[in-house]
């Protein structure tokens, strides 16, 4: 197959527009709390769609996997562990920096990270497997499209410290009342700590990617056409995603006692300003006690699941362009973790 660039674009684009559109069927569900909701939607972004989609397109995929050497199989797993660890500080980022400030630092971090570790590894350990299949960063630098992504790589780091610089000047500058006023928790070197560490652990999405690339290679072999070879990986990857939302989903369950709800046809009264569209502003015991019939405690639970698992399924589909999209950028495959972010 000729490699297609701007095919390649496009599918990173279509990627993109479900990455930030993925949370929005979220905002349909009612009466379940966020970890509910979370490890529901999780089921299908992480366990049901890899799984189902990758043996649907893609020939003898429990062949494929069966094959992999435990290293392939542990370093996509374990990355894809550390990628899920990233995904959850994400909500402390944006608790700390507020949604402009911390989406732009993390995703600068993992932009710049996930795209320039692999050929910086590469050239310093050139035997180390995981990114074995990876250009070096002398490579990279010697070629033009390298360096037009190093380029974009840059500004990135430079847009880092730019919102880093005016993270700092707002806070030193604004009274702390209206800090509390605007981001209710703003805490600017919290708030980058949590970022630093959000975007470094993120990127390790494209490390994973790179570990896995030999399942890739090994479903070439078997068949399957070229463009549809990066889906075998991702259930392995994404089970590592799925291992650390899980437990943090259950240890909040555990946590506020909300477990219940995923079989539950009514909400406790304490939990019945749960949902997708946040708290109510009227707490709801003070309003059973003034009024027993005014809080609605029944579960649309068909509807919850529904929206759960469109979110969840919209979500998995930007990794499911993001494979399409890299195997049609050919020797430009390195800017596709960078158009991504």
């Amino acid at each position: 197959m000729t490699p297609n660039p701007f095919l390649g674009v496009f599918f990173h684009w279509l990627g993109g527009l479900a990455s930030g559109s993925f949370y929005v069927p979220f905002k349909g569900v009612k009466k379940w709390s966020w970890e509910t909701y979370w490890l529901v939607g999780g089921l299908f972004s992480w366990i049901i769609c890899p799984w189902l989609i990758a043996y649907i397109m893609t020939n003898d995929l429990f062949g494929v996997i069966g094959q992999q050497t435990a290293s392939t199989l542990w370093w996509t797993y374990f990355f894809g562990v550390l990628w899920g660890l990233g995904g959850l500080t994400y909500g402390l980022t944006m608790r700390y920096l507020g949604l402009s400030l911390g989406t732009g630092v993390a995703l600068g971090y993992c932009a710049a990270f996930g795209t320039l570790v692999p050929p910086i590894f590469k050239a310093l350990t050139p035997n180390f497997f995981v990114f074995a299949n990876s250009a070096s960063i002398l490579e990279i630098a010697k070629s033009t499209s390298g360096q037009v992504t190093l380029a974009g790589v840059g500004v990135c780091l430079v847009g880092i410290a730019i919102a880093a610089l005016a993270g700092y000047t707002k806070e030193s500058q604004m009274p702390e009342e209206q800090k509390k006023k605007a981001i209710k928790e703003f805490s600017f070197k919290k708030g980058i700590l949590v970022a630093t560490f959000c975007g470094i652990m993120s990127a390790c999405f494209a490390f994973a990617l790179q570990a896995g690339k030999g399942i890739n290679e090994a479903s070439l072999a078997a068949g399957t056409d070229k463009i549809w070879t990066g889906l075998p990986a991702l259930p392995v990857l994404l089970l590592g995603g799925f291992t650390t939302n899980f437990i943090w989903c259950v240890l909040l369950n555990i946590k506020n006692r909300t477990g219940y709800q995923y079989l539950a046809s009514h909400v406790r009264i304490e939990h019945a300003h749960h949902g997708g569209t946040g708290s109510g502003e009227l707490d709801p015991v003070e309003a059973a006690a003034a009024n027993p019939g005014a809080v609605d405690l029944k579960i649309p639970v068909l509807n919850n699941y529904l929206f759960s698992a469109l979110a969840g399924t919209t979500w998995y589909f930007q990794f499911f362009f993001y494979t399409m999209g890299a195997t049609q950028m050919g020797k430009y495959d390195f800017a596709s973790w960078t158009l991504h972010m």
